[in-house]
């Protein structure tokens, strides 16, 4: 077996190659992180042909990302290895010297003495899933941000708004008039015939002629500020707002295509949903690489520390919270959704909130049980049968 070790960099990789019996074929050798710098490394592996090499590197960020996809459609086997692995040969070294070229070196003798799992089409699907329900989440709680600086901008310009819009000033009616009325000056000016084709068509019917005068009747009353500026960061929040809900429109597009693509059998579990589906399956990745459904648990970090010493051993247990604070996220919003759906998950909160369990250390629990359920769906391609999570 030939063996390339590749030491990713922002700008320049460093990349050795050695075969199994320890004879290097080719000394650590640097290539730019470019189109040439790619083809340099897949000429000097050419005479090794593909069959009988693995090309190896670090998760390092998004750094290596372009090289993995390179390499993957070039066809090579590729496998990425735990910075923590390499780490570990490093410290082994008396000198513990760290340089690109040596880092090179390190990276094939951890395939060589840790193994390796090598790259398949499926990981780079998983590797999507975990961008995209990344960047959405960053896109809700951007909207969010919004959405609370706008309701603090009209609690100024036009409190008695929110008592008009009974489901809040989010709506798309609420929205289309602050847009283009967002003082209660602009409201009286507006003519009620224009008002109610408004507030008619952005509420597709619901809002007719007598809301139009109410809301003209609010906007003669109104304490609110007659502040122009004010009225200028609405109209912008709104527009931010809309942004961000076209946003995560298409985000959970793509995600949905993904998650059937796979047709993973978490979506089999009632209440599990796409979204919360997605960020598990995401982070997780290829579910064989945890020997176990306790390794499984915690890598998601929602089992608790053990607090314990001599005699001495702690009643209360916090989660120790290592890992993703995304996957965690997920993982008790999926809780909660199993909870209305699923009576075995029912009974099993039921029963830890009897215990004297606060609801989200009860949803902890439930969050344990779903990992435990989710690893025996992946792990067998089994859908959910009510009797597994029993």
């Amino acid at each position: 077996m030939i063996y390339v070790g590749i030491d990713i960099a922002k700008f320049t990789h460093y990349a050795a190659v050695m075969d199994g019996d320890g004879v290097v074929h080719h000394k650590p050798f640097p290539f730019d992180n470019s189109l040439s710098g790619f083809n340099l490394l897949l000429a000097k592996l050419a005479p090794f042909g593909k069959t009988n090499l693995v090309v190896g590197l670090e998760s390092t960020s998004h750094y290596g990302n372009n090289l993995v996809d390179f390499l993957f459609k070039h066809e090579f086997n590729v496998a990425v290895i735990n910075p923590i692995q390499t780490s570990a040969l490093r410290k082994g070294n008396i000198r513990n010297v760290k340089t690109d070229s040596i880092d090179a070196m390190l990276v094939i003798k951890s395939l060589i003495v840790d193994g390796y799992r090598l790259l398949t089409p499926g990981d780079l699907k998983h590797d999507d899933l975990k961008s995209l329900t990344a960047t959405r989440h960053n896109i809700v709680k951007q909207r969010t941000r919004a959405k609370i600086q706008l309701h603090a901008l009209v609690d100024q310009v036009f409190p008695e708004l929110h008592n008009f819009f009974t489901s809040g000033i989010n709506i798309a009616c609420a929205k289309a008039l602050l847009k283009r009325f967002p003082l209660p000056q602009d409201v009286l000016k507006a003519r009620t015939d224009t008002l109610t084709k408004l507030l008619c068509a952005a509420s597709r019917g619901w809002y007719k002629d007598a809301k139009a005068a109410e809301l003209k009747g609010l906007a003669a009353k109104s304490i609110g500020s007659n502040d122009t500026t004010l009225a200028l960061e609405i109209k912008l929040l709104v527009e931010q707002i809309e942004l961000y809900d076209r946003q995560v429109d298409e985000t959970e597009t793509a995600i949905a295509d993904i998650m059937k693509s796979i047709n993973s059998p978490m979506l089999s579990v009632p209440g599990l949903g796409t979204i919360n589906s997605a960020i598990i399956l995401g982070h997780i990745g290829d579910v064989f690489k945890f020997p176990s459904d306790e390794k499984l648990l915690a890598f998601t970090g929602i089992t608790p520390i053990i607090r314990q010493s001599g005699k001495f051993k702690a009643r209360t247990a916090r989660m120790s919270k290592r890992g993703s604070p995304l996957l965690r996220y997920g993982l008790i919003n999926a809780a909660h959704n199993v909870v209305k759906y699923v009576p075995t998950f029912n009974a099993y909160y039921t029963k830890k909130i009897a215990q004297g369990k606060s609801h989200y250390n009860a949803l902890g629990h439930v969050a344990a049980k779903l990992v435990r359920l989710i690893y025996v769906l992946l792990t067998r391609n089994i859908t959910f049968d009510p009797k597994l999570s029993a």
